[in-house]
């Protein structure tokens, strides 16, 4: 049973890797380096850093993601893409 729930915890850490990946893969420009997987990588850690249980129904744990994860695009310059926030904060409600 405790296996069962691990490897159930690893699907969806993967999943949810595989969703910001996609998303970064179709907003990166011409201009963009190629540079993905450290970002995924970044907000991946800093998000899974400051989540907790039921944290999309609380005030301060939406306060807490959305501040990692500006966060993170400011360690890229990509902080003013507004588009980019939204769509990542979505994945990461969905999948984190």
């Amino acid at each position: 049973m405790k296996a069962e729930r691990e490897v159930e915890a690893v699907e969806e850490q993967q999943q949810a890797k595989a969703a910001l990946t996609e998303l970064f893969e179709e907003a990166r420009t011409n201009t963009t380096p190629v540079i993905i997987e450290r970002i995924v990588n970044d907000i991946d850690a800093v998000v899974r850093a400051v989540r907790f249980e039921s944290w999309q129904q609380s005030n301060p744990g939406e306060r807490d993601v959305k501040r990692a994860l500006r966060g993170a695009l400011r360690k890229y310059q990509l902080q003013n893409d507004q588009d980019l926030f939204d769509r990542a904060y979505e994945y990461i409600r969905r999948y984190y």
